[in-house]
């Protein structure tokens, strides 16, 4: 409508005034006349492409800091690596496993098997009563033998195989003693020997006191006893092993030195040590 208006206005304007009437299509030429207050698109001026503006990101706004009370750095503790043996003065828990009469010490002997200062020597001590009779566990801790098998675990010094072959082949394990080690969990480990029957089993924990067997005489022995002794894995000192027993027991020619158990037994009148008397 806006258009048709123009046209006819165009026209009377030209009559009036004497001049020709504009040609058709003027609605096209009006169409074209720019009006500077027309905003044109962009796509439509000619030119060289503008590079679009980078859209910069809207940033979340930092949180807060919360403020926080640090522990203080405690290090984890480190279990204790044992390199040496306990001193026999801190060596506490001990009772007798039998009360009975002291028949041999700690001390050189024709008895020994082993060498000190190149004389036999006796490494434990033993102690007798009467056969069957009650032997208690000198400390507490775990049974690591209970039985004729028990080599592994008293010390030896070197290679067990030619002396565990020459107990198979000849049938010789009866032959030796009933025993029983404990680890006595504090660096220490408890030989018994000459049980006629054990009532504890390897892996077993005991307390001090508690019944592990019976007075027997197996093994090497004169008469029903029990031999106790006493060492310390860490222990670095040795004793030799007479050269008759290591030659016909295939046996190997050190062991861990042994200390005194009259050192950490209870005190008794007329057997422990003077030094011992309370």
């Amino acid at each position: 409508m806006a258009v048709v208006f123009l046209a006819s206005a165009a026209a009377s304007f030209a009559a009036f005034n004497g001049l020709p009437a504009p040609a058709a299509g003027v609605s096209g030429a009006v169409a074209a006349v720019s009006d500077p207050r027309i905003a044109t698109p962009r796509a439509a001026i000619a030119g060289p492409p503008q590079a679009a503006k980078p859209v910069q990101p809207i940033l979340a706004p930092s949180p807060t800091p919360v403020s926080r009370v640090l522990a203080p750095y405690r290090p984890t503790p480190q279990p204790t690596v044992r390199t040496a043996p306990m001193p026999l003065e801190e060596l506490t828990g001990y009772r007798w496993p039998l009360k009975g009469r002291l028949t041999l010490g700690f001390e050189h002997s024709a008895w020994g098997s082993r060498l000190v200062d190149g004389e036999r020597f006796h490494d434990g001590i033993d102690i007798a009563t009467s056969c069957g009779d009650r032997i208690h566990a000198a400390h507490a801790g775990v049974v690591l033998a209970a039985g004729r098998h028990f080599d592994d675990h008293v010390g030896w010094i070197g290679d067990l195989g030619r002396y565990y072959k020459r107990l198979d082949t000849k049938d010789l394990w009866n032959t030796l003693p009933i025993a029983v080690v404990i680890d006595d969990g504090n660096g220490y480990r408890s030989i018994y020997a000459h049980f006629s029957k054990v009532r504890v089993k390897a892996g077993q924990k005991v307390k001090a006191g508690q019944l592990i067997g019976w007075e027997g005489d197996t093994g090497r022995a004169s008469g029903c006893h029990l031999h106790y002794g006493l060492f310390s894995p860490y222990e670095t000192s040795r004793m030799g092993l007479h050269p008759d027993t290591v030659k016909r027991m295939k046996l190997p020619r050190w062991e861990i030195a042994r200390v005194n158990p009259l050192l950490v037994l209870p005190y008794r009148e007329g057997i422990s040590p003077v030094s011992m008397q309370p």
